[in-house]
């Protein structure tokens, strides 16, 4: 049985665990988030605060990782820690961190990459989220399509030539004058929009695309975001035309990002699909790709 603590400083939340197990086997025994609320004033994150936030928050929230987990640092087996990608100072002083605390024990410091982190997280809640599958990463900064063969055997099949899908949900979260961070209050304005009064173009979803292309399993939503914020323009900034945009901007990169998917899965004859990153806490999102995956015998 081994014990490791893992940490998190990529961005703007300083992450701490104790995961106990072996293989799939593992047990998440403690999680501690604290998230930096200071960015909200800048609509953003600003890197140097991000830095000098971890820097006062990372060691109670280590050792709140530790007694929530029942366990102490002496009875840890090694230090996993996030090392790309990120902002680099914030992911500075995580690393100084671990490598400082592994040499005091004499442990083992694990690198651990912040994307292939979110493909293994899945199947800590999920036992059967194990290659082979397809997976849809889609973060604040990155979205990806890769093919899972095998845990360390990626392919990466599509990515975002532009604004990654958060930050695209962000941005138009602002531009419709909700607060930081955007995604998930967007995602509740959109329920109360009309779907048939504000349409938009599917970004880099033509039908008539074949495996091979150039932009087959790629997305763009920079061309979306502008499109959003010259409808809102035209229209005025009531409640409903806010709601109405909402709710046309998610559908159209909620589609976009399902059918790509779907693709990959496929092309690939993948018959599991998973989702990671924190827009894939977004329920439209989750419930669009499972009654896609369905079509075509996938869960």
């Amino acid at each position: 049985m081994t014990t490791i603590l893992g940490i998190e400083t990529s961005c703007d939340e300083t992450s701490a665990a104790v995961l106990e197990g072996a293989g799939d086997e593992t047990n998440l025994r403690s999680l501690v988030i604290l998230s930096q609320d200071v960015h909200r004033i800048f609509g953003g994150v600003v890197p140097e605060l991000a830095s000098r936030a971890h820097l006062t928050a990372l060691v109670p929230v280590v050792n709140r990782a530790l007694t929530d987990a029942g366990t102490a640092l002496e009875a840890i087996n090694a230090v996993g820690v996030t090392y790309a990608p990120g902002l680099v100072g914030a992911l500075l002083v995580g690393v100084s961190y671990a490598k400082a605390l592994a040499f005091a024990r004499g442990i083992p410091v694990i690198a651990v990459h912040h994307l292939e982190g979110h493909l293994f997280a899945q199947s800590l809640e999920h036992p059967d989220a194990v290659p082979p599958f397809t997976a849809l990463l889609v973060s604040g900064g990155h979205t990806l399509i890769i093919d899972v063969a095998a845990w360390g055997e990626y392919h990466l099949l599509g990515r975002t030539r532009d604004d990654a899908a958060g930050e695209a949900f962000d941005k138009v979260a602002k531009l419709l004058g909700l607060p930081y961070p955007g995604g998930p209050h967007l995602e509740r304005l959109a329920r109360d929009g009309d779907p048939a009064r504000e349409t938009f173009v599917r970004p880099m979803l033509n039908r008539g695309q074949r495996q091979g292309d150039a932009d087959f399993y790629d997305v763009s939503f920079s061309g979306l975001k502008t499109a959003v914020r010259r409808r809102l323009e035209a229209r005025g900034d009531s409640a409903d035309a806010r709601a109405e945009l909402a709710r046309g901007f998610q559908d159209a990169l909620v589609e976009t990002l399902v059918e790509k998917t779907a693709r990959a899965a496929i092309a690939h004859r993948r018959d599991r699909v998973v989702l990671g990153g924190g827009v894939a806490c977004n329920r439209a999102l989750f419930e669009a790709m499972r009654a896609r995956a369905s079509q075509f015998g996938a869960a």
